[in-house]
């Protein structure tokens, strides 16, 4: 963690409450992280009536600080529900829709949701990391998103605001079709750059029923077609490249990636396989940037 001045002192307590796993901040009055932490204690570990506990547990850890937290800790599944608000959505109309916890002094940030004659969709936790990016001049105010993950989300920003947005299911696709079904015990290879995650990465980006094209994975690995250690890429490069083809007019789109890792270099490759321009950005930079503002905002 970067040096930061002594004289700055901390104001409140950010926590990124996922499904899985939890990041904790301490925040200086000027918006400064002075210290992290990061564990599993996602909200599929805790029970409902958990949640005092664990917030005194991260008070005496950090200090008594108020808290702002995002993320599945406002969902059905967490502490608290903090309702969806609906797209377009901005910072100032997340902070006047946060969740107060009086007695806990804690707030918590609503998700996003969309819903038109189409389709319908939710997000949480990722509508700060946007926005925040925003807020902090990491990305233009008119911007394409991609955050890669369990659940990959596309987010269109326009005049700082989230218009439009569509989740993938692509990394939760390959765990089901590698840990279940009749690709199991196929997918255990390493997952990679090179020929046959390019190959994948070719066939799912065109016109193709990607049902018929996952089966054909376990036909090619026993016609010879490809090498049982090269299954895993091929079925990545295939997923990833059905999520990025179905993304219209890609070429010449910059998008603005926050992710880091492996999963965001897979994914740069398909969008600059598409035409397409990639800006790497700082995703917990973009988190704290937005709940300051929120912050701010409350205020």
């Amino acid at each position: 963690m970067p040096a930061v001045p002594s004289d700055v002192t901390p104001a409140y307590i950010a926590i990124d409450w996922g499904t899985t796993n939890r990041r904790c901040y301490v925040i200086g009055s000027d918006g400064t992280m002075l210290d992290t932490i990061r564990d599993d204690r996602g909200v599929l570990a805790i029970e409902a009536e958990d949640y005092p506990a664990e917030i005194a547990a991260i008070r005496a850890r950090f200090g008594d600080l108020p808290v702002i937290a995002a993320g599945m800790v406002g969902s059905t599944r967490g502490w608290r529900e903090a309702a969806y608000i609906p797209a377009p959505a901005d910072l100032p109309s997340l902070a006047k829709a946060a969740t107060r916890i009086e007695d806990a002094d804690v707030t918590i940030v609503p998700g996003v949701s969309l819903l038109t004659d189409a389709r319908a969709d939710v997000m949480r936790g990722e509508e700060v990391q946007v926005l925040g990016a925003v807020a902090a001049g990491l990305a233009p105010a008119d911007a394409l998103f991609a955050q890669p993950g369990t659940h990959n989300k596309w987010v269109h920003v326009q005049g700082s605001r989230i218009t439009d947005f569509a989740t993938t299911m692509t990394g939760e696709l390959f765990a089901l079709v590698k840990g279940h079904g009749i690709l199991a015990g196929m997918l255990d290879g390493p997952v990679a750059d090179g020929p046959a995650f390019r190959d994948g990465l070719a066939r799912g980006s065109g016109a193709c029923d990607l049902t018929a094209a996952l089966f054909g994975v376990r036909a090619s690995v026993l016609l010879g077609r490809i090498a049982p250690e090269d299954a895993a890429a091929y079925a990545s490069g295939l997923l990833i490249g059905s999520d990025v083809g179905a993304v219209p007019d890609m070429a010449g789109q910059t998008v603005h990636l926050l992710s880091s890792g492996l999963l965001a270099d897979l994914y740069t490759i398909g969008i600059q396989a598409r035409g397409g321009t990639v800006v790497a950005l700082d995703s917990h930079a973009g988190f704290l940037a937005g709940l300051h503002a929120i912050r701010e905002h409350l205020s």
